[in-house]
């Protein structure tokens, strides 16, 4: 931990005001959202506690707002402020899952690829290839539509696995790439050779050597894919092919939201979108900053 806090990357962190400020607003949203049931000041989604005479209210600063919604309430009476933690909880939950999905089924076809060269390499960017000619939110409809047609009635849990798979799926293709360009210049290094000499088994030399040393730019490109991720999901969630009704993300709210911006119940809509958009500038400045410190050149 010290020599962490001795290195430069915790210098050029602490030198970098940007990079400070998206820290600590992704921190905040992590926060409120792994703590929602404690730091929440009600709980959205039970029913008990809904007041519908309190539909609608508008943020506490303004007339006919009340000081417990502070940010209001939508058409249901859920507060908004208490939607938006337990809303970015799924939204961060679901896109985090299928970043890590996606990184390790695009890693490992990205070492396999570059590692073994040849035919192998050939098929995987052919694939790849025809899944950049898609766009990736038609992948993930069609993903998450087959699912949903295979399995009509499905559990909660298995219609946020559907969702992952389906971004995870549109989402592998960029880490494939970037692992094989990287993992081309390795094989090619002294330390491969050598490992080839004494007999190493090829999968202990990706395995134990390579993969340590392309990891680098995954990290940098994992950061930013979790906004892509939140987004992708914010977008199925509106279109309303996302996480089921009953468990609102960010998306859901947005369009929930949406039938009433025009009748002057702005806030319901507009809080869930400010929410998305800090969530996702947060993550992607971190995540410029964090490939500006692993590159010596850009310093």
């Amino acid at each position: 931990m010290r020599r962490f806090f001795e290195g430069d990357l915790w210098h050029g962190f602490r030198t970098s005001p940007v990079a400070i400020v998206a820290a600590l607003i992704a921190a905040a949203c992590l926060f409120g959202a792994l703590f929602a049931d404690v730091v929440a000041p009600h709980d959205p989604f039970d029913l008990a506690t809904l007041e519908l005479a309190d539909a609608r209210l508008p943020p506490a600063w303004m007339d006919e707002g009340k000081a417990t919604y502070p940010l209001g309430t939508d058409d249901q009476g859920r507060d908004i402020l208490s939607a938006l933690m337990y809303g970015a909880r799924l939204s961060l939950a679901v896109g985090i899952a299928s970043v890590l999905l996606s990184m390790a089924i695009g890693v490992t076809l990205g070492l396999v690829a570059g590692f073994t060269g040849g035919r192998t390499d050939a098929f995987i960017m052919r694939v790849c290839d025809v899944m950049l000619s898609f766009p990736s939110i038609l992948v993930a409809l069609l993903i998450d539509g087959v699912g949903r047609a295979l399995f009509p009635n499905a559990h909660e849990s298995l219609a946020f696995g559907v969702l992952v798979l389906a971004i995870a799926l549109t989402g592998w293709v960029q880490y494939a790439r970037t692992v094989r360009g990287s993992t081309m210049v390795e094989r090619q290094k002294e330390y491969v050779q050598a490992a080839h000499v004494i007999g190493v088994a090829p999968l202990r030399i990706m395995r134990r050597h390579v993969l340590l040393n392309v990891m680098g730019p995954v990290f940098v490109l994992a950061t930013i894919q979790v906004a892509t991720a939140i987004i992708t999901e914010a977008t199925l969630s509106f279109l309303g092919v996302g996480v089921p009704p009953t468990s609102p993300s960010l998306g859901t709210l947005i369009r929930v939201g949406n039938d009433f911006l025009f009748s002057g119940e702005w806030w319901i809509t507009i809080f869930p979108g400010a929410m998305l958009v800090l969530i996702a500038l947060s993550v992607n400045l971190l995540g410029d900053w964090l490939r500006d410190a692993l590159n010596p050149r850009l310093r």
